[in-house]
């Protein structure tokens, strides 16, 4: 997988259903791993203590395998709240993705049926109003410049569409730049075009950006 779409960073979304008077109540939020995601769900629990379920589901990517995904029906029947979350999130698109809904039981039984379709549009209610961006994978070069080159290069680099990913200054200033996995003809020959043929671009491995949808 070279790119895969996810939930921008550092925001927790809310929505809020009320079905015969139980209220669900519904946060979605990015997650880089597992532990994050247990992370997620124990502050949910702690904000909402007095809730009746904490149901959940995540799925997060992993380098060079398949995604790790994982569901809670936290005391509700087996299958009517978790999976029915996991199956939304699925739907998506996204991953690096949690969801936990929260219900605070109102007195009447939904039924197996009903407790699907409530967990299920839960998630699937809020999932459209969730912000994404893309993850893609690149490969990295650095170039070495002189001090007084640096500035025009990297502006240049930049106007043309190149991704310059870090500058660091030392006795001559290295810019990181990066690529799709197979644009690394054009990356070289817009780099020759705007320093002349002076730069040497060195292999620096691969690295995941964040681009706008």
């Amino acid at each position: 997988m070279s790119s895969y779409l996810l939930p921008v960073a550092g925001e927790t979304f809310r929505g809020e259903d009320e079905i015969k008077r139980s209220r669900f109540i519904c946060l979605i939020r990015r997650v880089r791993n597992e532990d994050e995601a247990r992370a997620f769900i124990d502050a949910t629990r702690a904000e909402f203590p007095d809730a009746r379920h904490h149901c959940s589901a995540f799925i997060h990517h992993v380098d060079d395998a398949n995604p790790v995904e994982r569901s809670s029906d936290d005391g509700e029947p087996s299958g009517t709240a978790g999976r029915p979350m996991l199956e939304q999130l699925k739907g998506s698109g996204m991953l690096d993705v949690a969801a936990v809904v929260v219900r605070y039981f109102g007195g009447v039984k939904l039924g197996a049926g009903g407790l699907v379709h409530a967990y299920s549009n839960a998630v699937g209610d809020l999932l459209p109003k969730v912000p994404r961006v893309r993850r893609v994978r690149r490969r990295l070069f650095t170039v070495e410049l002189p001090h007084a080159e640096a500035g025009r290069v990297e502006a240049d680099l930049r106007a043309r569409g190149v991704t310059v990913t870090d500058v660091a200054y030392g006795a001559a200033v290295t810019l990181t730049l990066a690529c799709d996995l197979d644009g690394v003809e054009a990356l070289f020959a817009t780099l020759a075009a705007v320093t002349a043929g002076g730069a040497e671009p060195a292999e620096a491995g691969t690295a995941w950006i964040e681009v706008p949808v």
